[in-house]
């Protein structure tokens, strides 16, 4: 049976009783914060607003990787989080839910963080924190409100979802950095909206991990999603963070805050930048943000991985599935017409190594739907190439 890729957010299949031989999955609870009753709404439609006009994305080059330094730089925590402050938003997104023994129905609410990423209204956040609302509206730091806020593209392989306010202009747009680059013990701040009321709060913490793997549900335990390549960060990450930006000293983006580990104090949890840039490259060229996506299903290699398969390589993604009722190389992919196999080990897309920090769902979520990229692999032992043109990941 062929199904979708591993990565993407579905976890009521996932098998944990290997997960010692594969990789750590952690338990977290996503960060969205729903509360209060405000009333009766009509819901609408949101979804698949079209795009018709296009939007500068700021993508950094920087290979930096300092630390913050002392307060009166402008690299300090507290110029860094003022100039960055000025690209996040607070989001409410209203539900209307049905009262069980009542013909009648209760208006919720949810709040979340938002990064702006163009000028002209284009935001980031996570899907989770607007996937049930049938009304949305975002608030600026200076204070401004829109209420005109759609949904304009989600992630099907990630917890992601892309907003428009309607007209905007003149907005702080945020810098993206480049996640491929991070270090572990490097520094960075989490900006959000804290508890769904404190706009604006500030925390600091350094990278503890990358690659990180979890399963993600809310705060009741329900709607389980997995997520896959998260980078850690001991920045207090609170209910309400949900879509704010990591950053690092130099004040670019390099993760959306999306969870905290349901046990143990300070683990957080971030979805790498670059695994998103195809879709934001897709926004600044006026298109509908689509996904790319190769089609293989893969676990990254670990050193108990690399013994457990006697594989001659000690990094890279070694093509298997996870779940026993998906298949490793799904039916008419991209990957499959590259004539890649299961048990093939990806070493390099585009020459770049695949590794802990450069995810191969990273690389290839940096890439348009369209490219034609070259696969470097390892089967049998021998070292192939292949080039593959990637396709739009099909919901």
């Amino acid at each position: 049976m062929d199904n979708k890729p591993d990565n993407e957010l579905q976890t009521k299949e996932l098998q944990t009783k290997n997960n010692s031989k594969n990789q750590i999955i952690i338990a977290v609870v996503l960060t969205t914060l729903v509360f209060g009753t405000i009333g009766i709404f009509q819901l609408f439609s949101m979804f698949g607003s079209k795009i018709n006009q296009g939007a500068s994305i700021n993508f950094s080059n920087s290979n930096e990787n300092s630390s913050f330094s002392k307060q009166s730089d402008s690299n300090s925590i507290e110029s860094v989080a003022s100039r960055v402050s000025q690209s996040v938003v607070s989001i409410v997104g209203k539900s209307q839910r049905s009262l069980r023994y009542f013909s009648s129905s209760v208006e919720t609410a949810s709040a979340g963080t938002g990064i702006i990423v163009s000028e002209n209204g284009y935001i980031l956040t996570n899907k989770h924190v607007v996937s049930k609302a049938s009304e949305i509206s975002v608030v600026t730091s200076d204070g401004n409100s829109y209420d005109n806020v759609k949904v304009v593209s989600t992630d099907p392989l990630n917890d992601i979802a892309i907003l428009k306010i309607s007209n905007a202009k003149g907005l702080k747009a945020a810098e993206l950095g480049d996640s491929k680059k991070l270090n572990i013990g490097q520094q960075v701040i989490a900006i959000g909206n804290a508890l769904g009321e404190y706009d604006g709060t500030v925390t600091s913490g350094i990278i503890s991990g990358v690659g990180r793997t979890v399963v993600a549900a809310d705060g009741a335990g329900s709607n389980k999603e997995m997520l896959t390549d998260m980078i850690q960060t001991d920045a207090a990450i609170n209910t309400g963070n949900s879509g704010g930006p990591l950053v690092n000293a130099q004040g670019q983006v390099i993760g959306i805050n999306t969870a905290v580990a349901s046990s143990g104090q300070g683990i957080g949890f971030a979805i790498p930048i670059s695994s998103v840039k195809g879709m934001l490259k897709s926004i600044s060229k006026g298109e509908t943000p689509k996904r790319a996506y190769l089609g293989a299903n893969y676990v990254a290699v670990t050193p108990q991985i690399q013994k457990e398969y006697k594989l001659t390589v000690s990094k890279g993604a070694l093509i298997k599935s996870r779940v026993r009722s998906r298949n490793a190389i799904i039916s008419d992919s991209p990957a499959q017409q590259a004539g890649l196999q299961e048990g093939d080990v990806i070493t390099k897309v585009d020459g770049v190594e695949v590794s802990k920090n450069t995810s191969l769902g990273s690389l290839i979520g940096e890439k348009n739907v369209g490219d034609k990229v070259q696969i470097t692999y390892i089967r049998n032992g021998q070292e192939k190439t292949t080039s593959v043109i990637l396709e739009e990941y099909q919901k």
